[in-house]
């Protein structure tokens, strides 16, 4: 199993529509590391956040959640454009029956840090992809295991100095210097760091939006 993978390319622009024209595809969601990891499968699209409020209950079913978070995503963008396909996705951090977001600032990440130290958890995504017009509602959630060295404030703050922790779920990155707090990792890479590319590919081929 890896435990060190190559990082992720970097963020693109928004590709160029025809003016007039619906376009084919819209990435619900404002995070940099979905649009670079979308970007990475060849499609064209372009990006709308959703201006949503996202249920996340620290008790939650986190994959119920991730699930619920994205289709509210993906469903605030389909109304605007009912001529798009539009894919929401929403990702979470779950541990000892909780879910852990974006933390609020660095004495919190802290504190997820010592949480997670020595220790596995899981790593849910939930996927939407949505068609107005079309009237296609389709969800899916995909799931991932992580397991974290044992790490002490020494290394937390080796870690903070060198990460951008607060618009992480959990305070960390698997991408972002993980190689200093993660033992390893089972499953989809992708999906830790919030677009699982092997789901994704699927359910885009699906609807005839990539063809490879």
């Amino acid at each position: 199993m890896p435990t060190n993978p190559a990082p992720v390319n970097k963020t693109p622009e928004n590709p160029p529509e025809d003016v007039g024209a619906a376009p084919r595809l819209i990435l619900a969601s404002a995070s940099p590391r979905r649009r670079e990891l979308l970007a990475s499968l060849g499609i064209t699209f372009i990006v709308e956040p959703a201006e949503v409020e996202e249920h996340e209950p620290e008790r939650a079913d986190p994959q119920a959640m991730v699930r619920h978070n994205a289709a509210l995503k993906a469903d605030w963008v389909a109304t605007r454009h009912p001529d798009s396909f539009v894919l929401g996705a929403d990702t979470t951090v779950y541990l000892d029956g909780c879910v852990l977001h974006k933390p609020a600032d660095l004495e919190e990440a802290r504190r997820m840090l010592r949480r997670l130290s020595g220790r596995a958890h899981a790593v849910f995504t939930g996927l939407a992809l949505r068609h107005e017009r079309k009237g296609l509602r389709e969800d899916l959630g995909v799931e991932s295991k992580v397991v974290f060295k044992a790490l002490d404030d020494a290394a937390i703050e080796r870690y903070l100095a060198v990460a951008s922790p607060l618009d992480k779920a959990g305070a960390y990155g698997i991408q972002d210097h993980g190689e200093l707090i993660i033992e390893r990792w089972e499953g989809s890479f992708t999906n830790i760091v919030g677009l699982p590319l092997e789901a994704t590919r699927e359910l885009l081929t699906r609807h005839g939006l990539l063809t490879h």
